[in-house]
């Protein structure tokens, strides 16, 4: 095992629906019970080195199940790119490799997924319809209080409705901010906030 080489691995949490790449390497996945949290907490990859089998628990964005997946060792470590797919909707929900292949494949995976969103929210069809008024409720609120703006100092806003989360982009910089809006802890979050900062795009 060459303990220095560095793995990219991407996934899309089903909790807070961000895209999370972690990099480690050889030697810190191969620590026991070596798990990649996102940063929300909620999700995360677990990964297992066994000898010349690497074996990983993926949470999945489409099915929202984990899915376990096997590769050789080898491929794990030296491949440039490496795509695990959800078996129920065919799309991807993990990838691992060298860091400029795993964000362009990462990249590729939510302009899909943003698409499939665009499409159902323009269909007027949700995740949870519930959930998405309450949501869109909460954000006209903030809204109307003058409480979104951008990092950019833009305090205009243009939204966006998917079939699981709200889009909010800044008409100026086009920066942009994506709220879930799929479960009740999404609408509980929201209901904390008493405003929303877009991120801003630099020039």
């Amino acid at each position: 095992m060459v303990e220095d080489a560095k793995r990219s691995i991407a996934f899309i949490c089903p909790v807070c629906r961000q895209p999370v790449i972690l990099e480690r390497t050889a030697f810190q996945l191969a620590a026991s019970g070596s798990r990649l949290p996102c940063p929300c907490g909620k999700s995360g990859v677990d990964v297992a080195i066994m000898g010349d089998k690497v074996r990983l628990t993926v949470p999945c964005l489409f099915c929202e199940e984990e899915h376990t997946v096997t590769c050789s060792t080898q491929a794990f470590l030296r491949e440039k790119t490496l795509a695990f797919s959800c078996a129920n909707s065919g799309l991807d929900c993990c990838y691992v490799g060298q860091e400029e292949s795993v964000f362009a494949a990462t990249r590729r995976l939510e302009e899909t997924v943003d698409a499939l969103e665009a499409q159902a929210g323009a269909q007027g069809t949700f995740l949870n319809d519930l959930v998405m008024e309450e949501v869109l409720g909460e954000i006209r609120d903030i809204g109307r209080r003058g409480g979104i703006s951008c990092s950019c100092g833009c305090r205009e806003w243009k939204m966006k409705v998917n079939y699981s989360s709200v889009e909010l982009t800044c008409p100026q910089c086009q920066g942009a901010l994506k709220i879930p809006a799929a479960t009740l802890s999404d609408l509980e979050d929201l209901c904390c906030k008493t405003t929303l900062t877009i991120r801003g795009k630099t020039p």
